[in-house]
């Protein structure tokens, strides 16, 4: 279940109380966690990927694949579940990915890369996500 935006904290103090200190640092700071560390980089459940900070839903885990990079990785996000920014930090461009509803971070997207049909690759920190793991 997704948060309501009036159920969301209101200030970087509050998401501070409600987050691990690694949440906190990366999806609240922009931060990244190590590549190969997390735990969704290799899982293969059906279910539905959504906001560790507030819940929303982000991605369906079919359009998750292994792009060998070392985070989780999606080829499609769920239409206006995430915020596109233009990202010039490391002396290159980028589009980060950030949570709609909450405004968190959640990663990186990268096009032209022909990885899938779709021709994106989403790759985001799986200290970002949880999976609702689909039943049956």
């Amino acid at each position: 279940m997704s948060l309501d935006k009036s159920e969301l904290p209101k200030t970087e103090d509050e998401w501070r109380v409600r987050l691990s200190p690694e949440e906190f640092r990366v999806l609240r700071e922009a931060g990244t966690e190590r590549p190969w560390t997390g735990e969704y980089v290799d899982t293969k459940t059906s279910g539905m990927y959504r906001c560790r900070a507030c819940g929303a839903e982000l991605f369906a885990s079919d359009t998750k694949f292994d792009s060998h990079c070392g985070w989780p990785s999606f080829d499609e996000a769920l239409p206006g579940a995430i915020r596109y920014v233009e990202d010039r930090s490391h002396g290159m461009l980028r589009t980060e990915v950030r949570c709609a509803n909450c405004d968190s971070h959640l990663g990186h997207r990268f096009d032209g890369e022909g990885f899938t049909p779709k021709d994106a690759r989403y790759c985001i920190n799986s200290v970002s996500l949880r999976l609702d793991p689909r039943e049956g």
